[in-house]
């Protein structure tokens, strides 16, 4: 089977260690945020091994902080081939490594010690030699700030170039059933697209995060995606024991997408992002397990008009006058 399927924290940080330990000839790792000190201690170990690594680096978040610069400079000072990723994106959240140019890694997590032990997230393994060829193309086309156009017909799924239509699709797609995980629920047409699947009779469940916590400048088109879904019938929950990272959607309980992309204009339009189309029975039969063991460990997200003013103002948010609350039409709160 050419995709196999990670679950984090359930399969261990070994699961991605192993296989960079495993490195013969080639690394090509990018990464939005790398601080964990194990993972790059086993990179620098493939480069003293001979491994030749090179390292795609977001270079900072959109208000300017960074939080690669430790792993930035002790990569060089090993003699691993480090580069800022392409100017041409305002961020790249992209999280993935091909080994050896063979073995594909399409992850939610970023290389983060919390993103191996305390957030549910995903990674897809694939040999697949045209997914992983086609994962190396684009590398070197963002190494080089060079244009990437995507392999048609291709399982993977890219940002900017294909990632809202694709998943646009994939929801119209879905007949009985939809499961997502995603930290944000943003993008009209994606809500559009679940709105319709909900009135024509499929069940949507959503994990999401709770409303504080969703990002403040996008903070109200993110309550306001989340009520509008509620609102035509989705069940819409946050995890209880665990952060919520990882962004999978399963149709059906045949088809999934997993990935780094959010729900959101800005992954959609602005940032390099990587997910993967994947109908592999071992990977949805695991993901359908992970989801419905995920959703009984949950809890219902509060949408009344009274919950939402009660959670945002809970927790300093004071105006929330552009939201549709029955409470607080027009108001700004001192």
């Amino acid at each position: 089977m050419s995709h196999r399927l990670i679950v984090l924290p359930d399969d261990r940080a070994h699961a991605i260690i192993d296989p960079i330990r495993a490195a013969r000839h080639s690394l090509n790792i990018r990464m939005f945020l790398f601080t964990d000190p194990t993972l790059l201690n086993a990179v620098i170990a493939a480069r003293r091994r001979g491994v030749n690594v090179r390292v795609m680096l977001n270079p900072a978040r959109r208000d300017g902080t960074s939080d690669n610069e430790f792993a930035r400079a002790a990569l060089l000072a090993a003699g691993v081939s480090v580069r800022d990723s392409n100017k041409a994106f305002a961020v790249t959240h992209q999280k993935s490594m091909v080994i050896d140019g063979r073995v594909g890694f399409i992850e939610s997590l970023n290389w983060e010690t919390r993103d191996l032990t305390e957030t549910r997230d995903y990674a897809i393994e694939t040999t697949s030699k045209a997914e992983v060829a086609e994962m190396v193309r684009c590398f070197d086309a963002d190494w080089e700030e060079r244009t990437f156009e995507p392999q048609a017909g291709s399982d993977l799924i890219w940002c900017p170039n294909n990632g809202r239509q694709r998943i646009a699709d994939f929801i119209d797609g879905a007949r009985k059933t939809l499961w997502l995980q995603n930290e944000r629920y943003q993008d009209m047409v994606i809500i559009e697209r679940l709105v319709r699947a909900a009135n024509r009779g499929v069940r949507v469940r959503i994990m999401s995060r709770a409303l504080h916590k969703l990002k403040k400048k996008k903070l109200f088109e993110g309550v306001s995606g989340l009520r509008i879904v509620h609102d035509v019938g989705a069940k819409v929950r946050a995890l209880k024991d665990l952060k919520l990272h990882g962004k999978i959607m399963i149709a059906d309980d045949e088809r999934a997408i997993v990935g780094s992309i959010n729900l959101s204009p800005g992954s959609f339009d602005d940032r390099r992002e990587l997910a993967i189309e994947t109908a592999s029975r071992s990977v949805i039969e695991r993901l359908v397990e992970t989801a419905r063991h995920d959703w009984k460990h949950s809890r219902k997200l509060p949408l009344s008009d009274e919950a939402v003013l009660a959670d945002l103002e809970g927790h300093g948010v004071k105006d929330v006058s552009r939201l549709a609350l029955a409470h607080s039409e027009g108001a700004h709160h001192p």
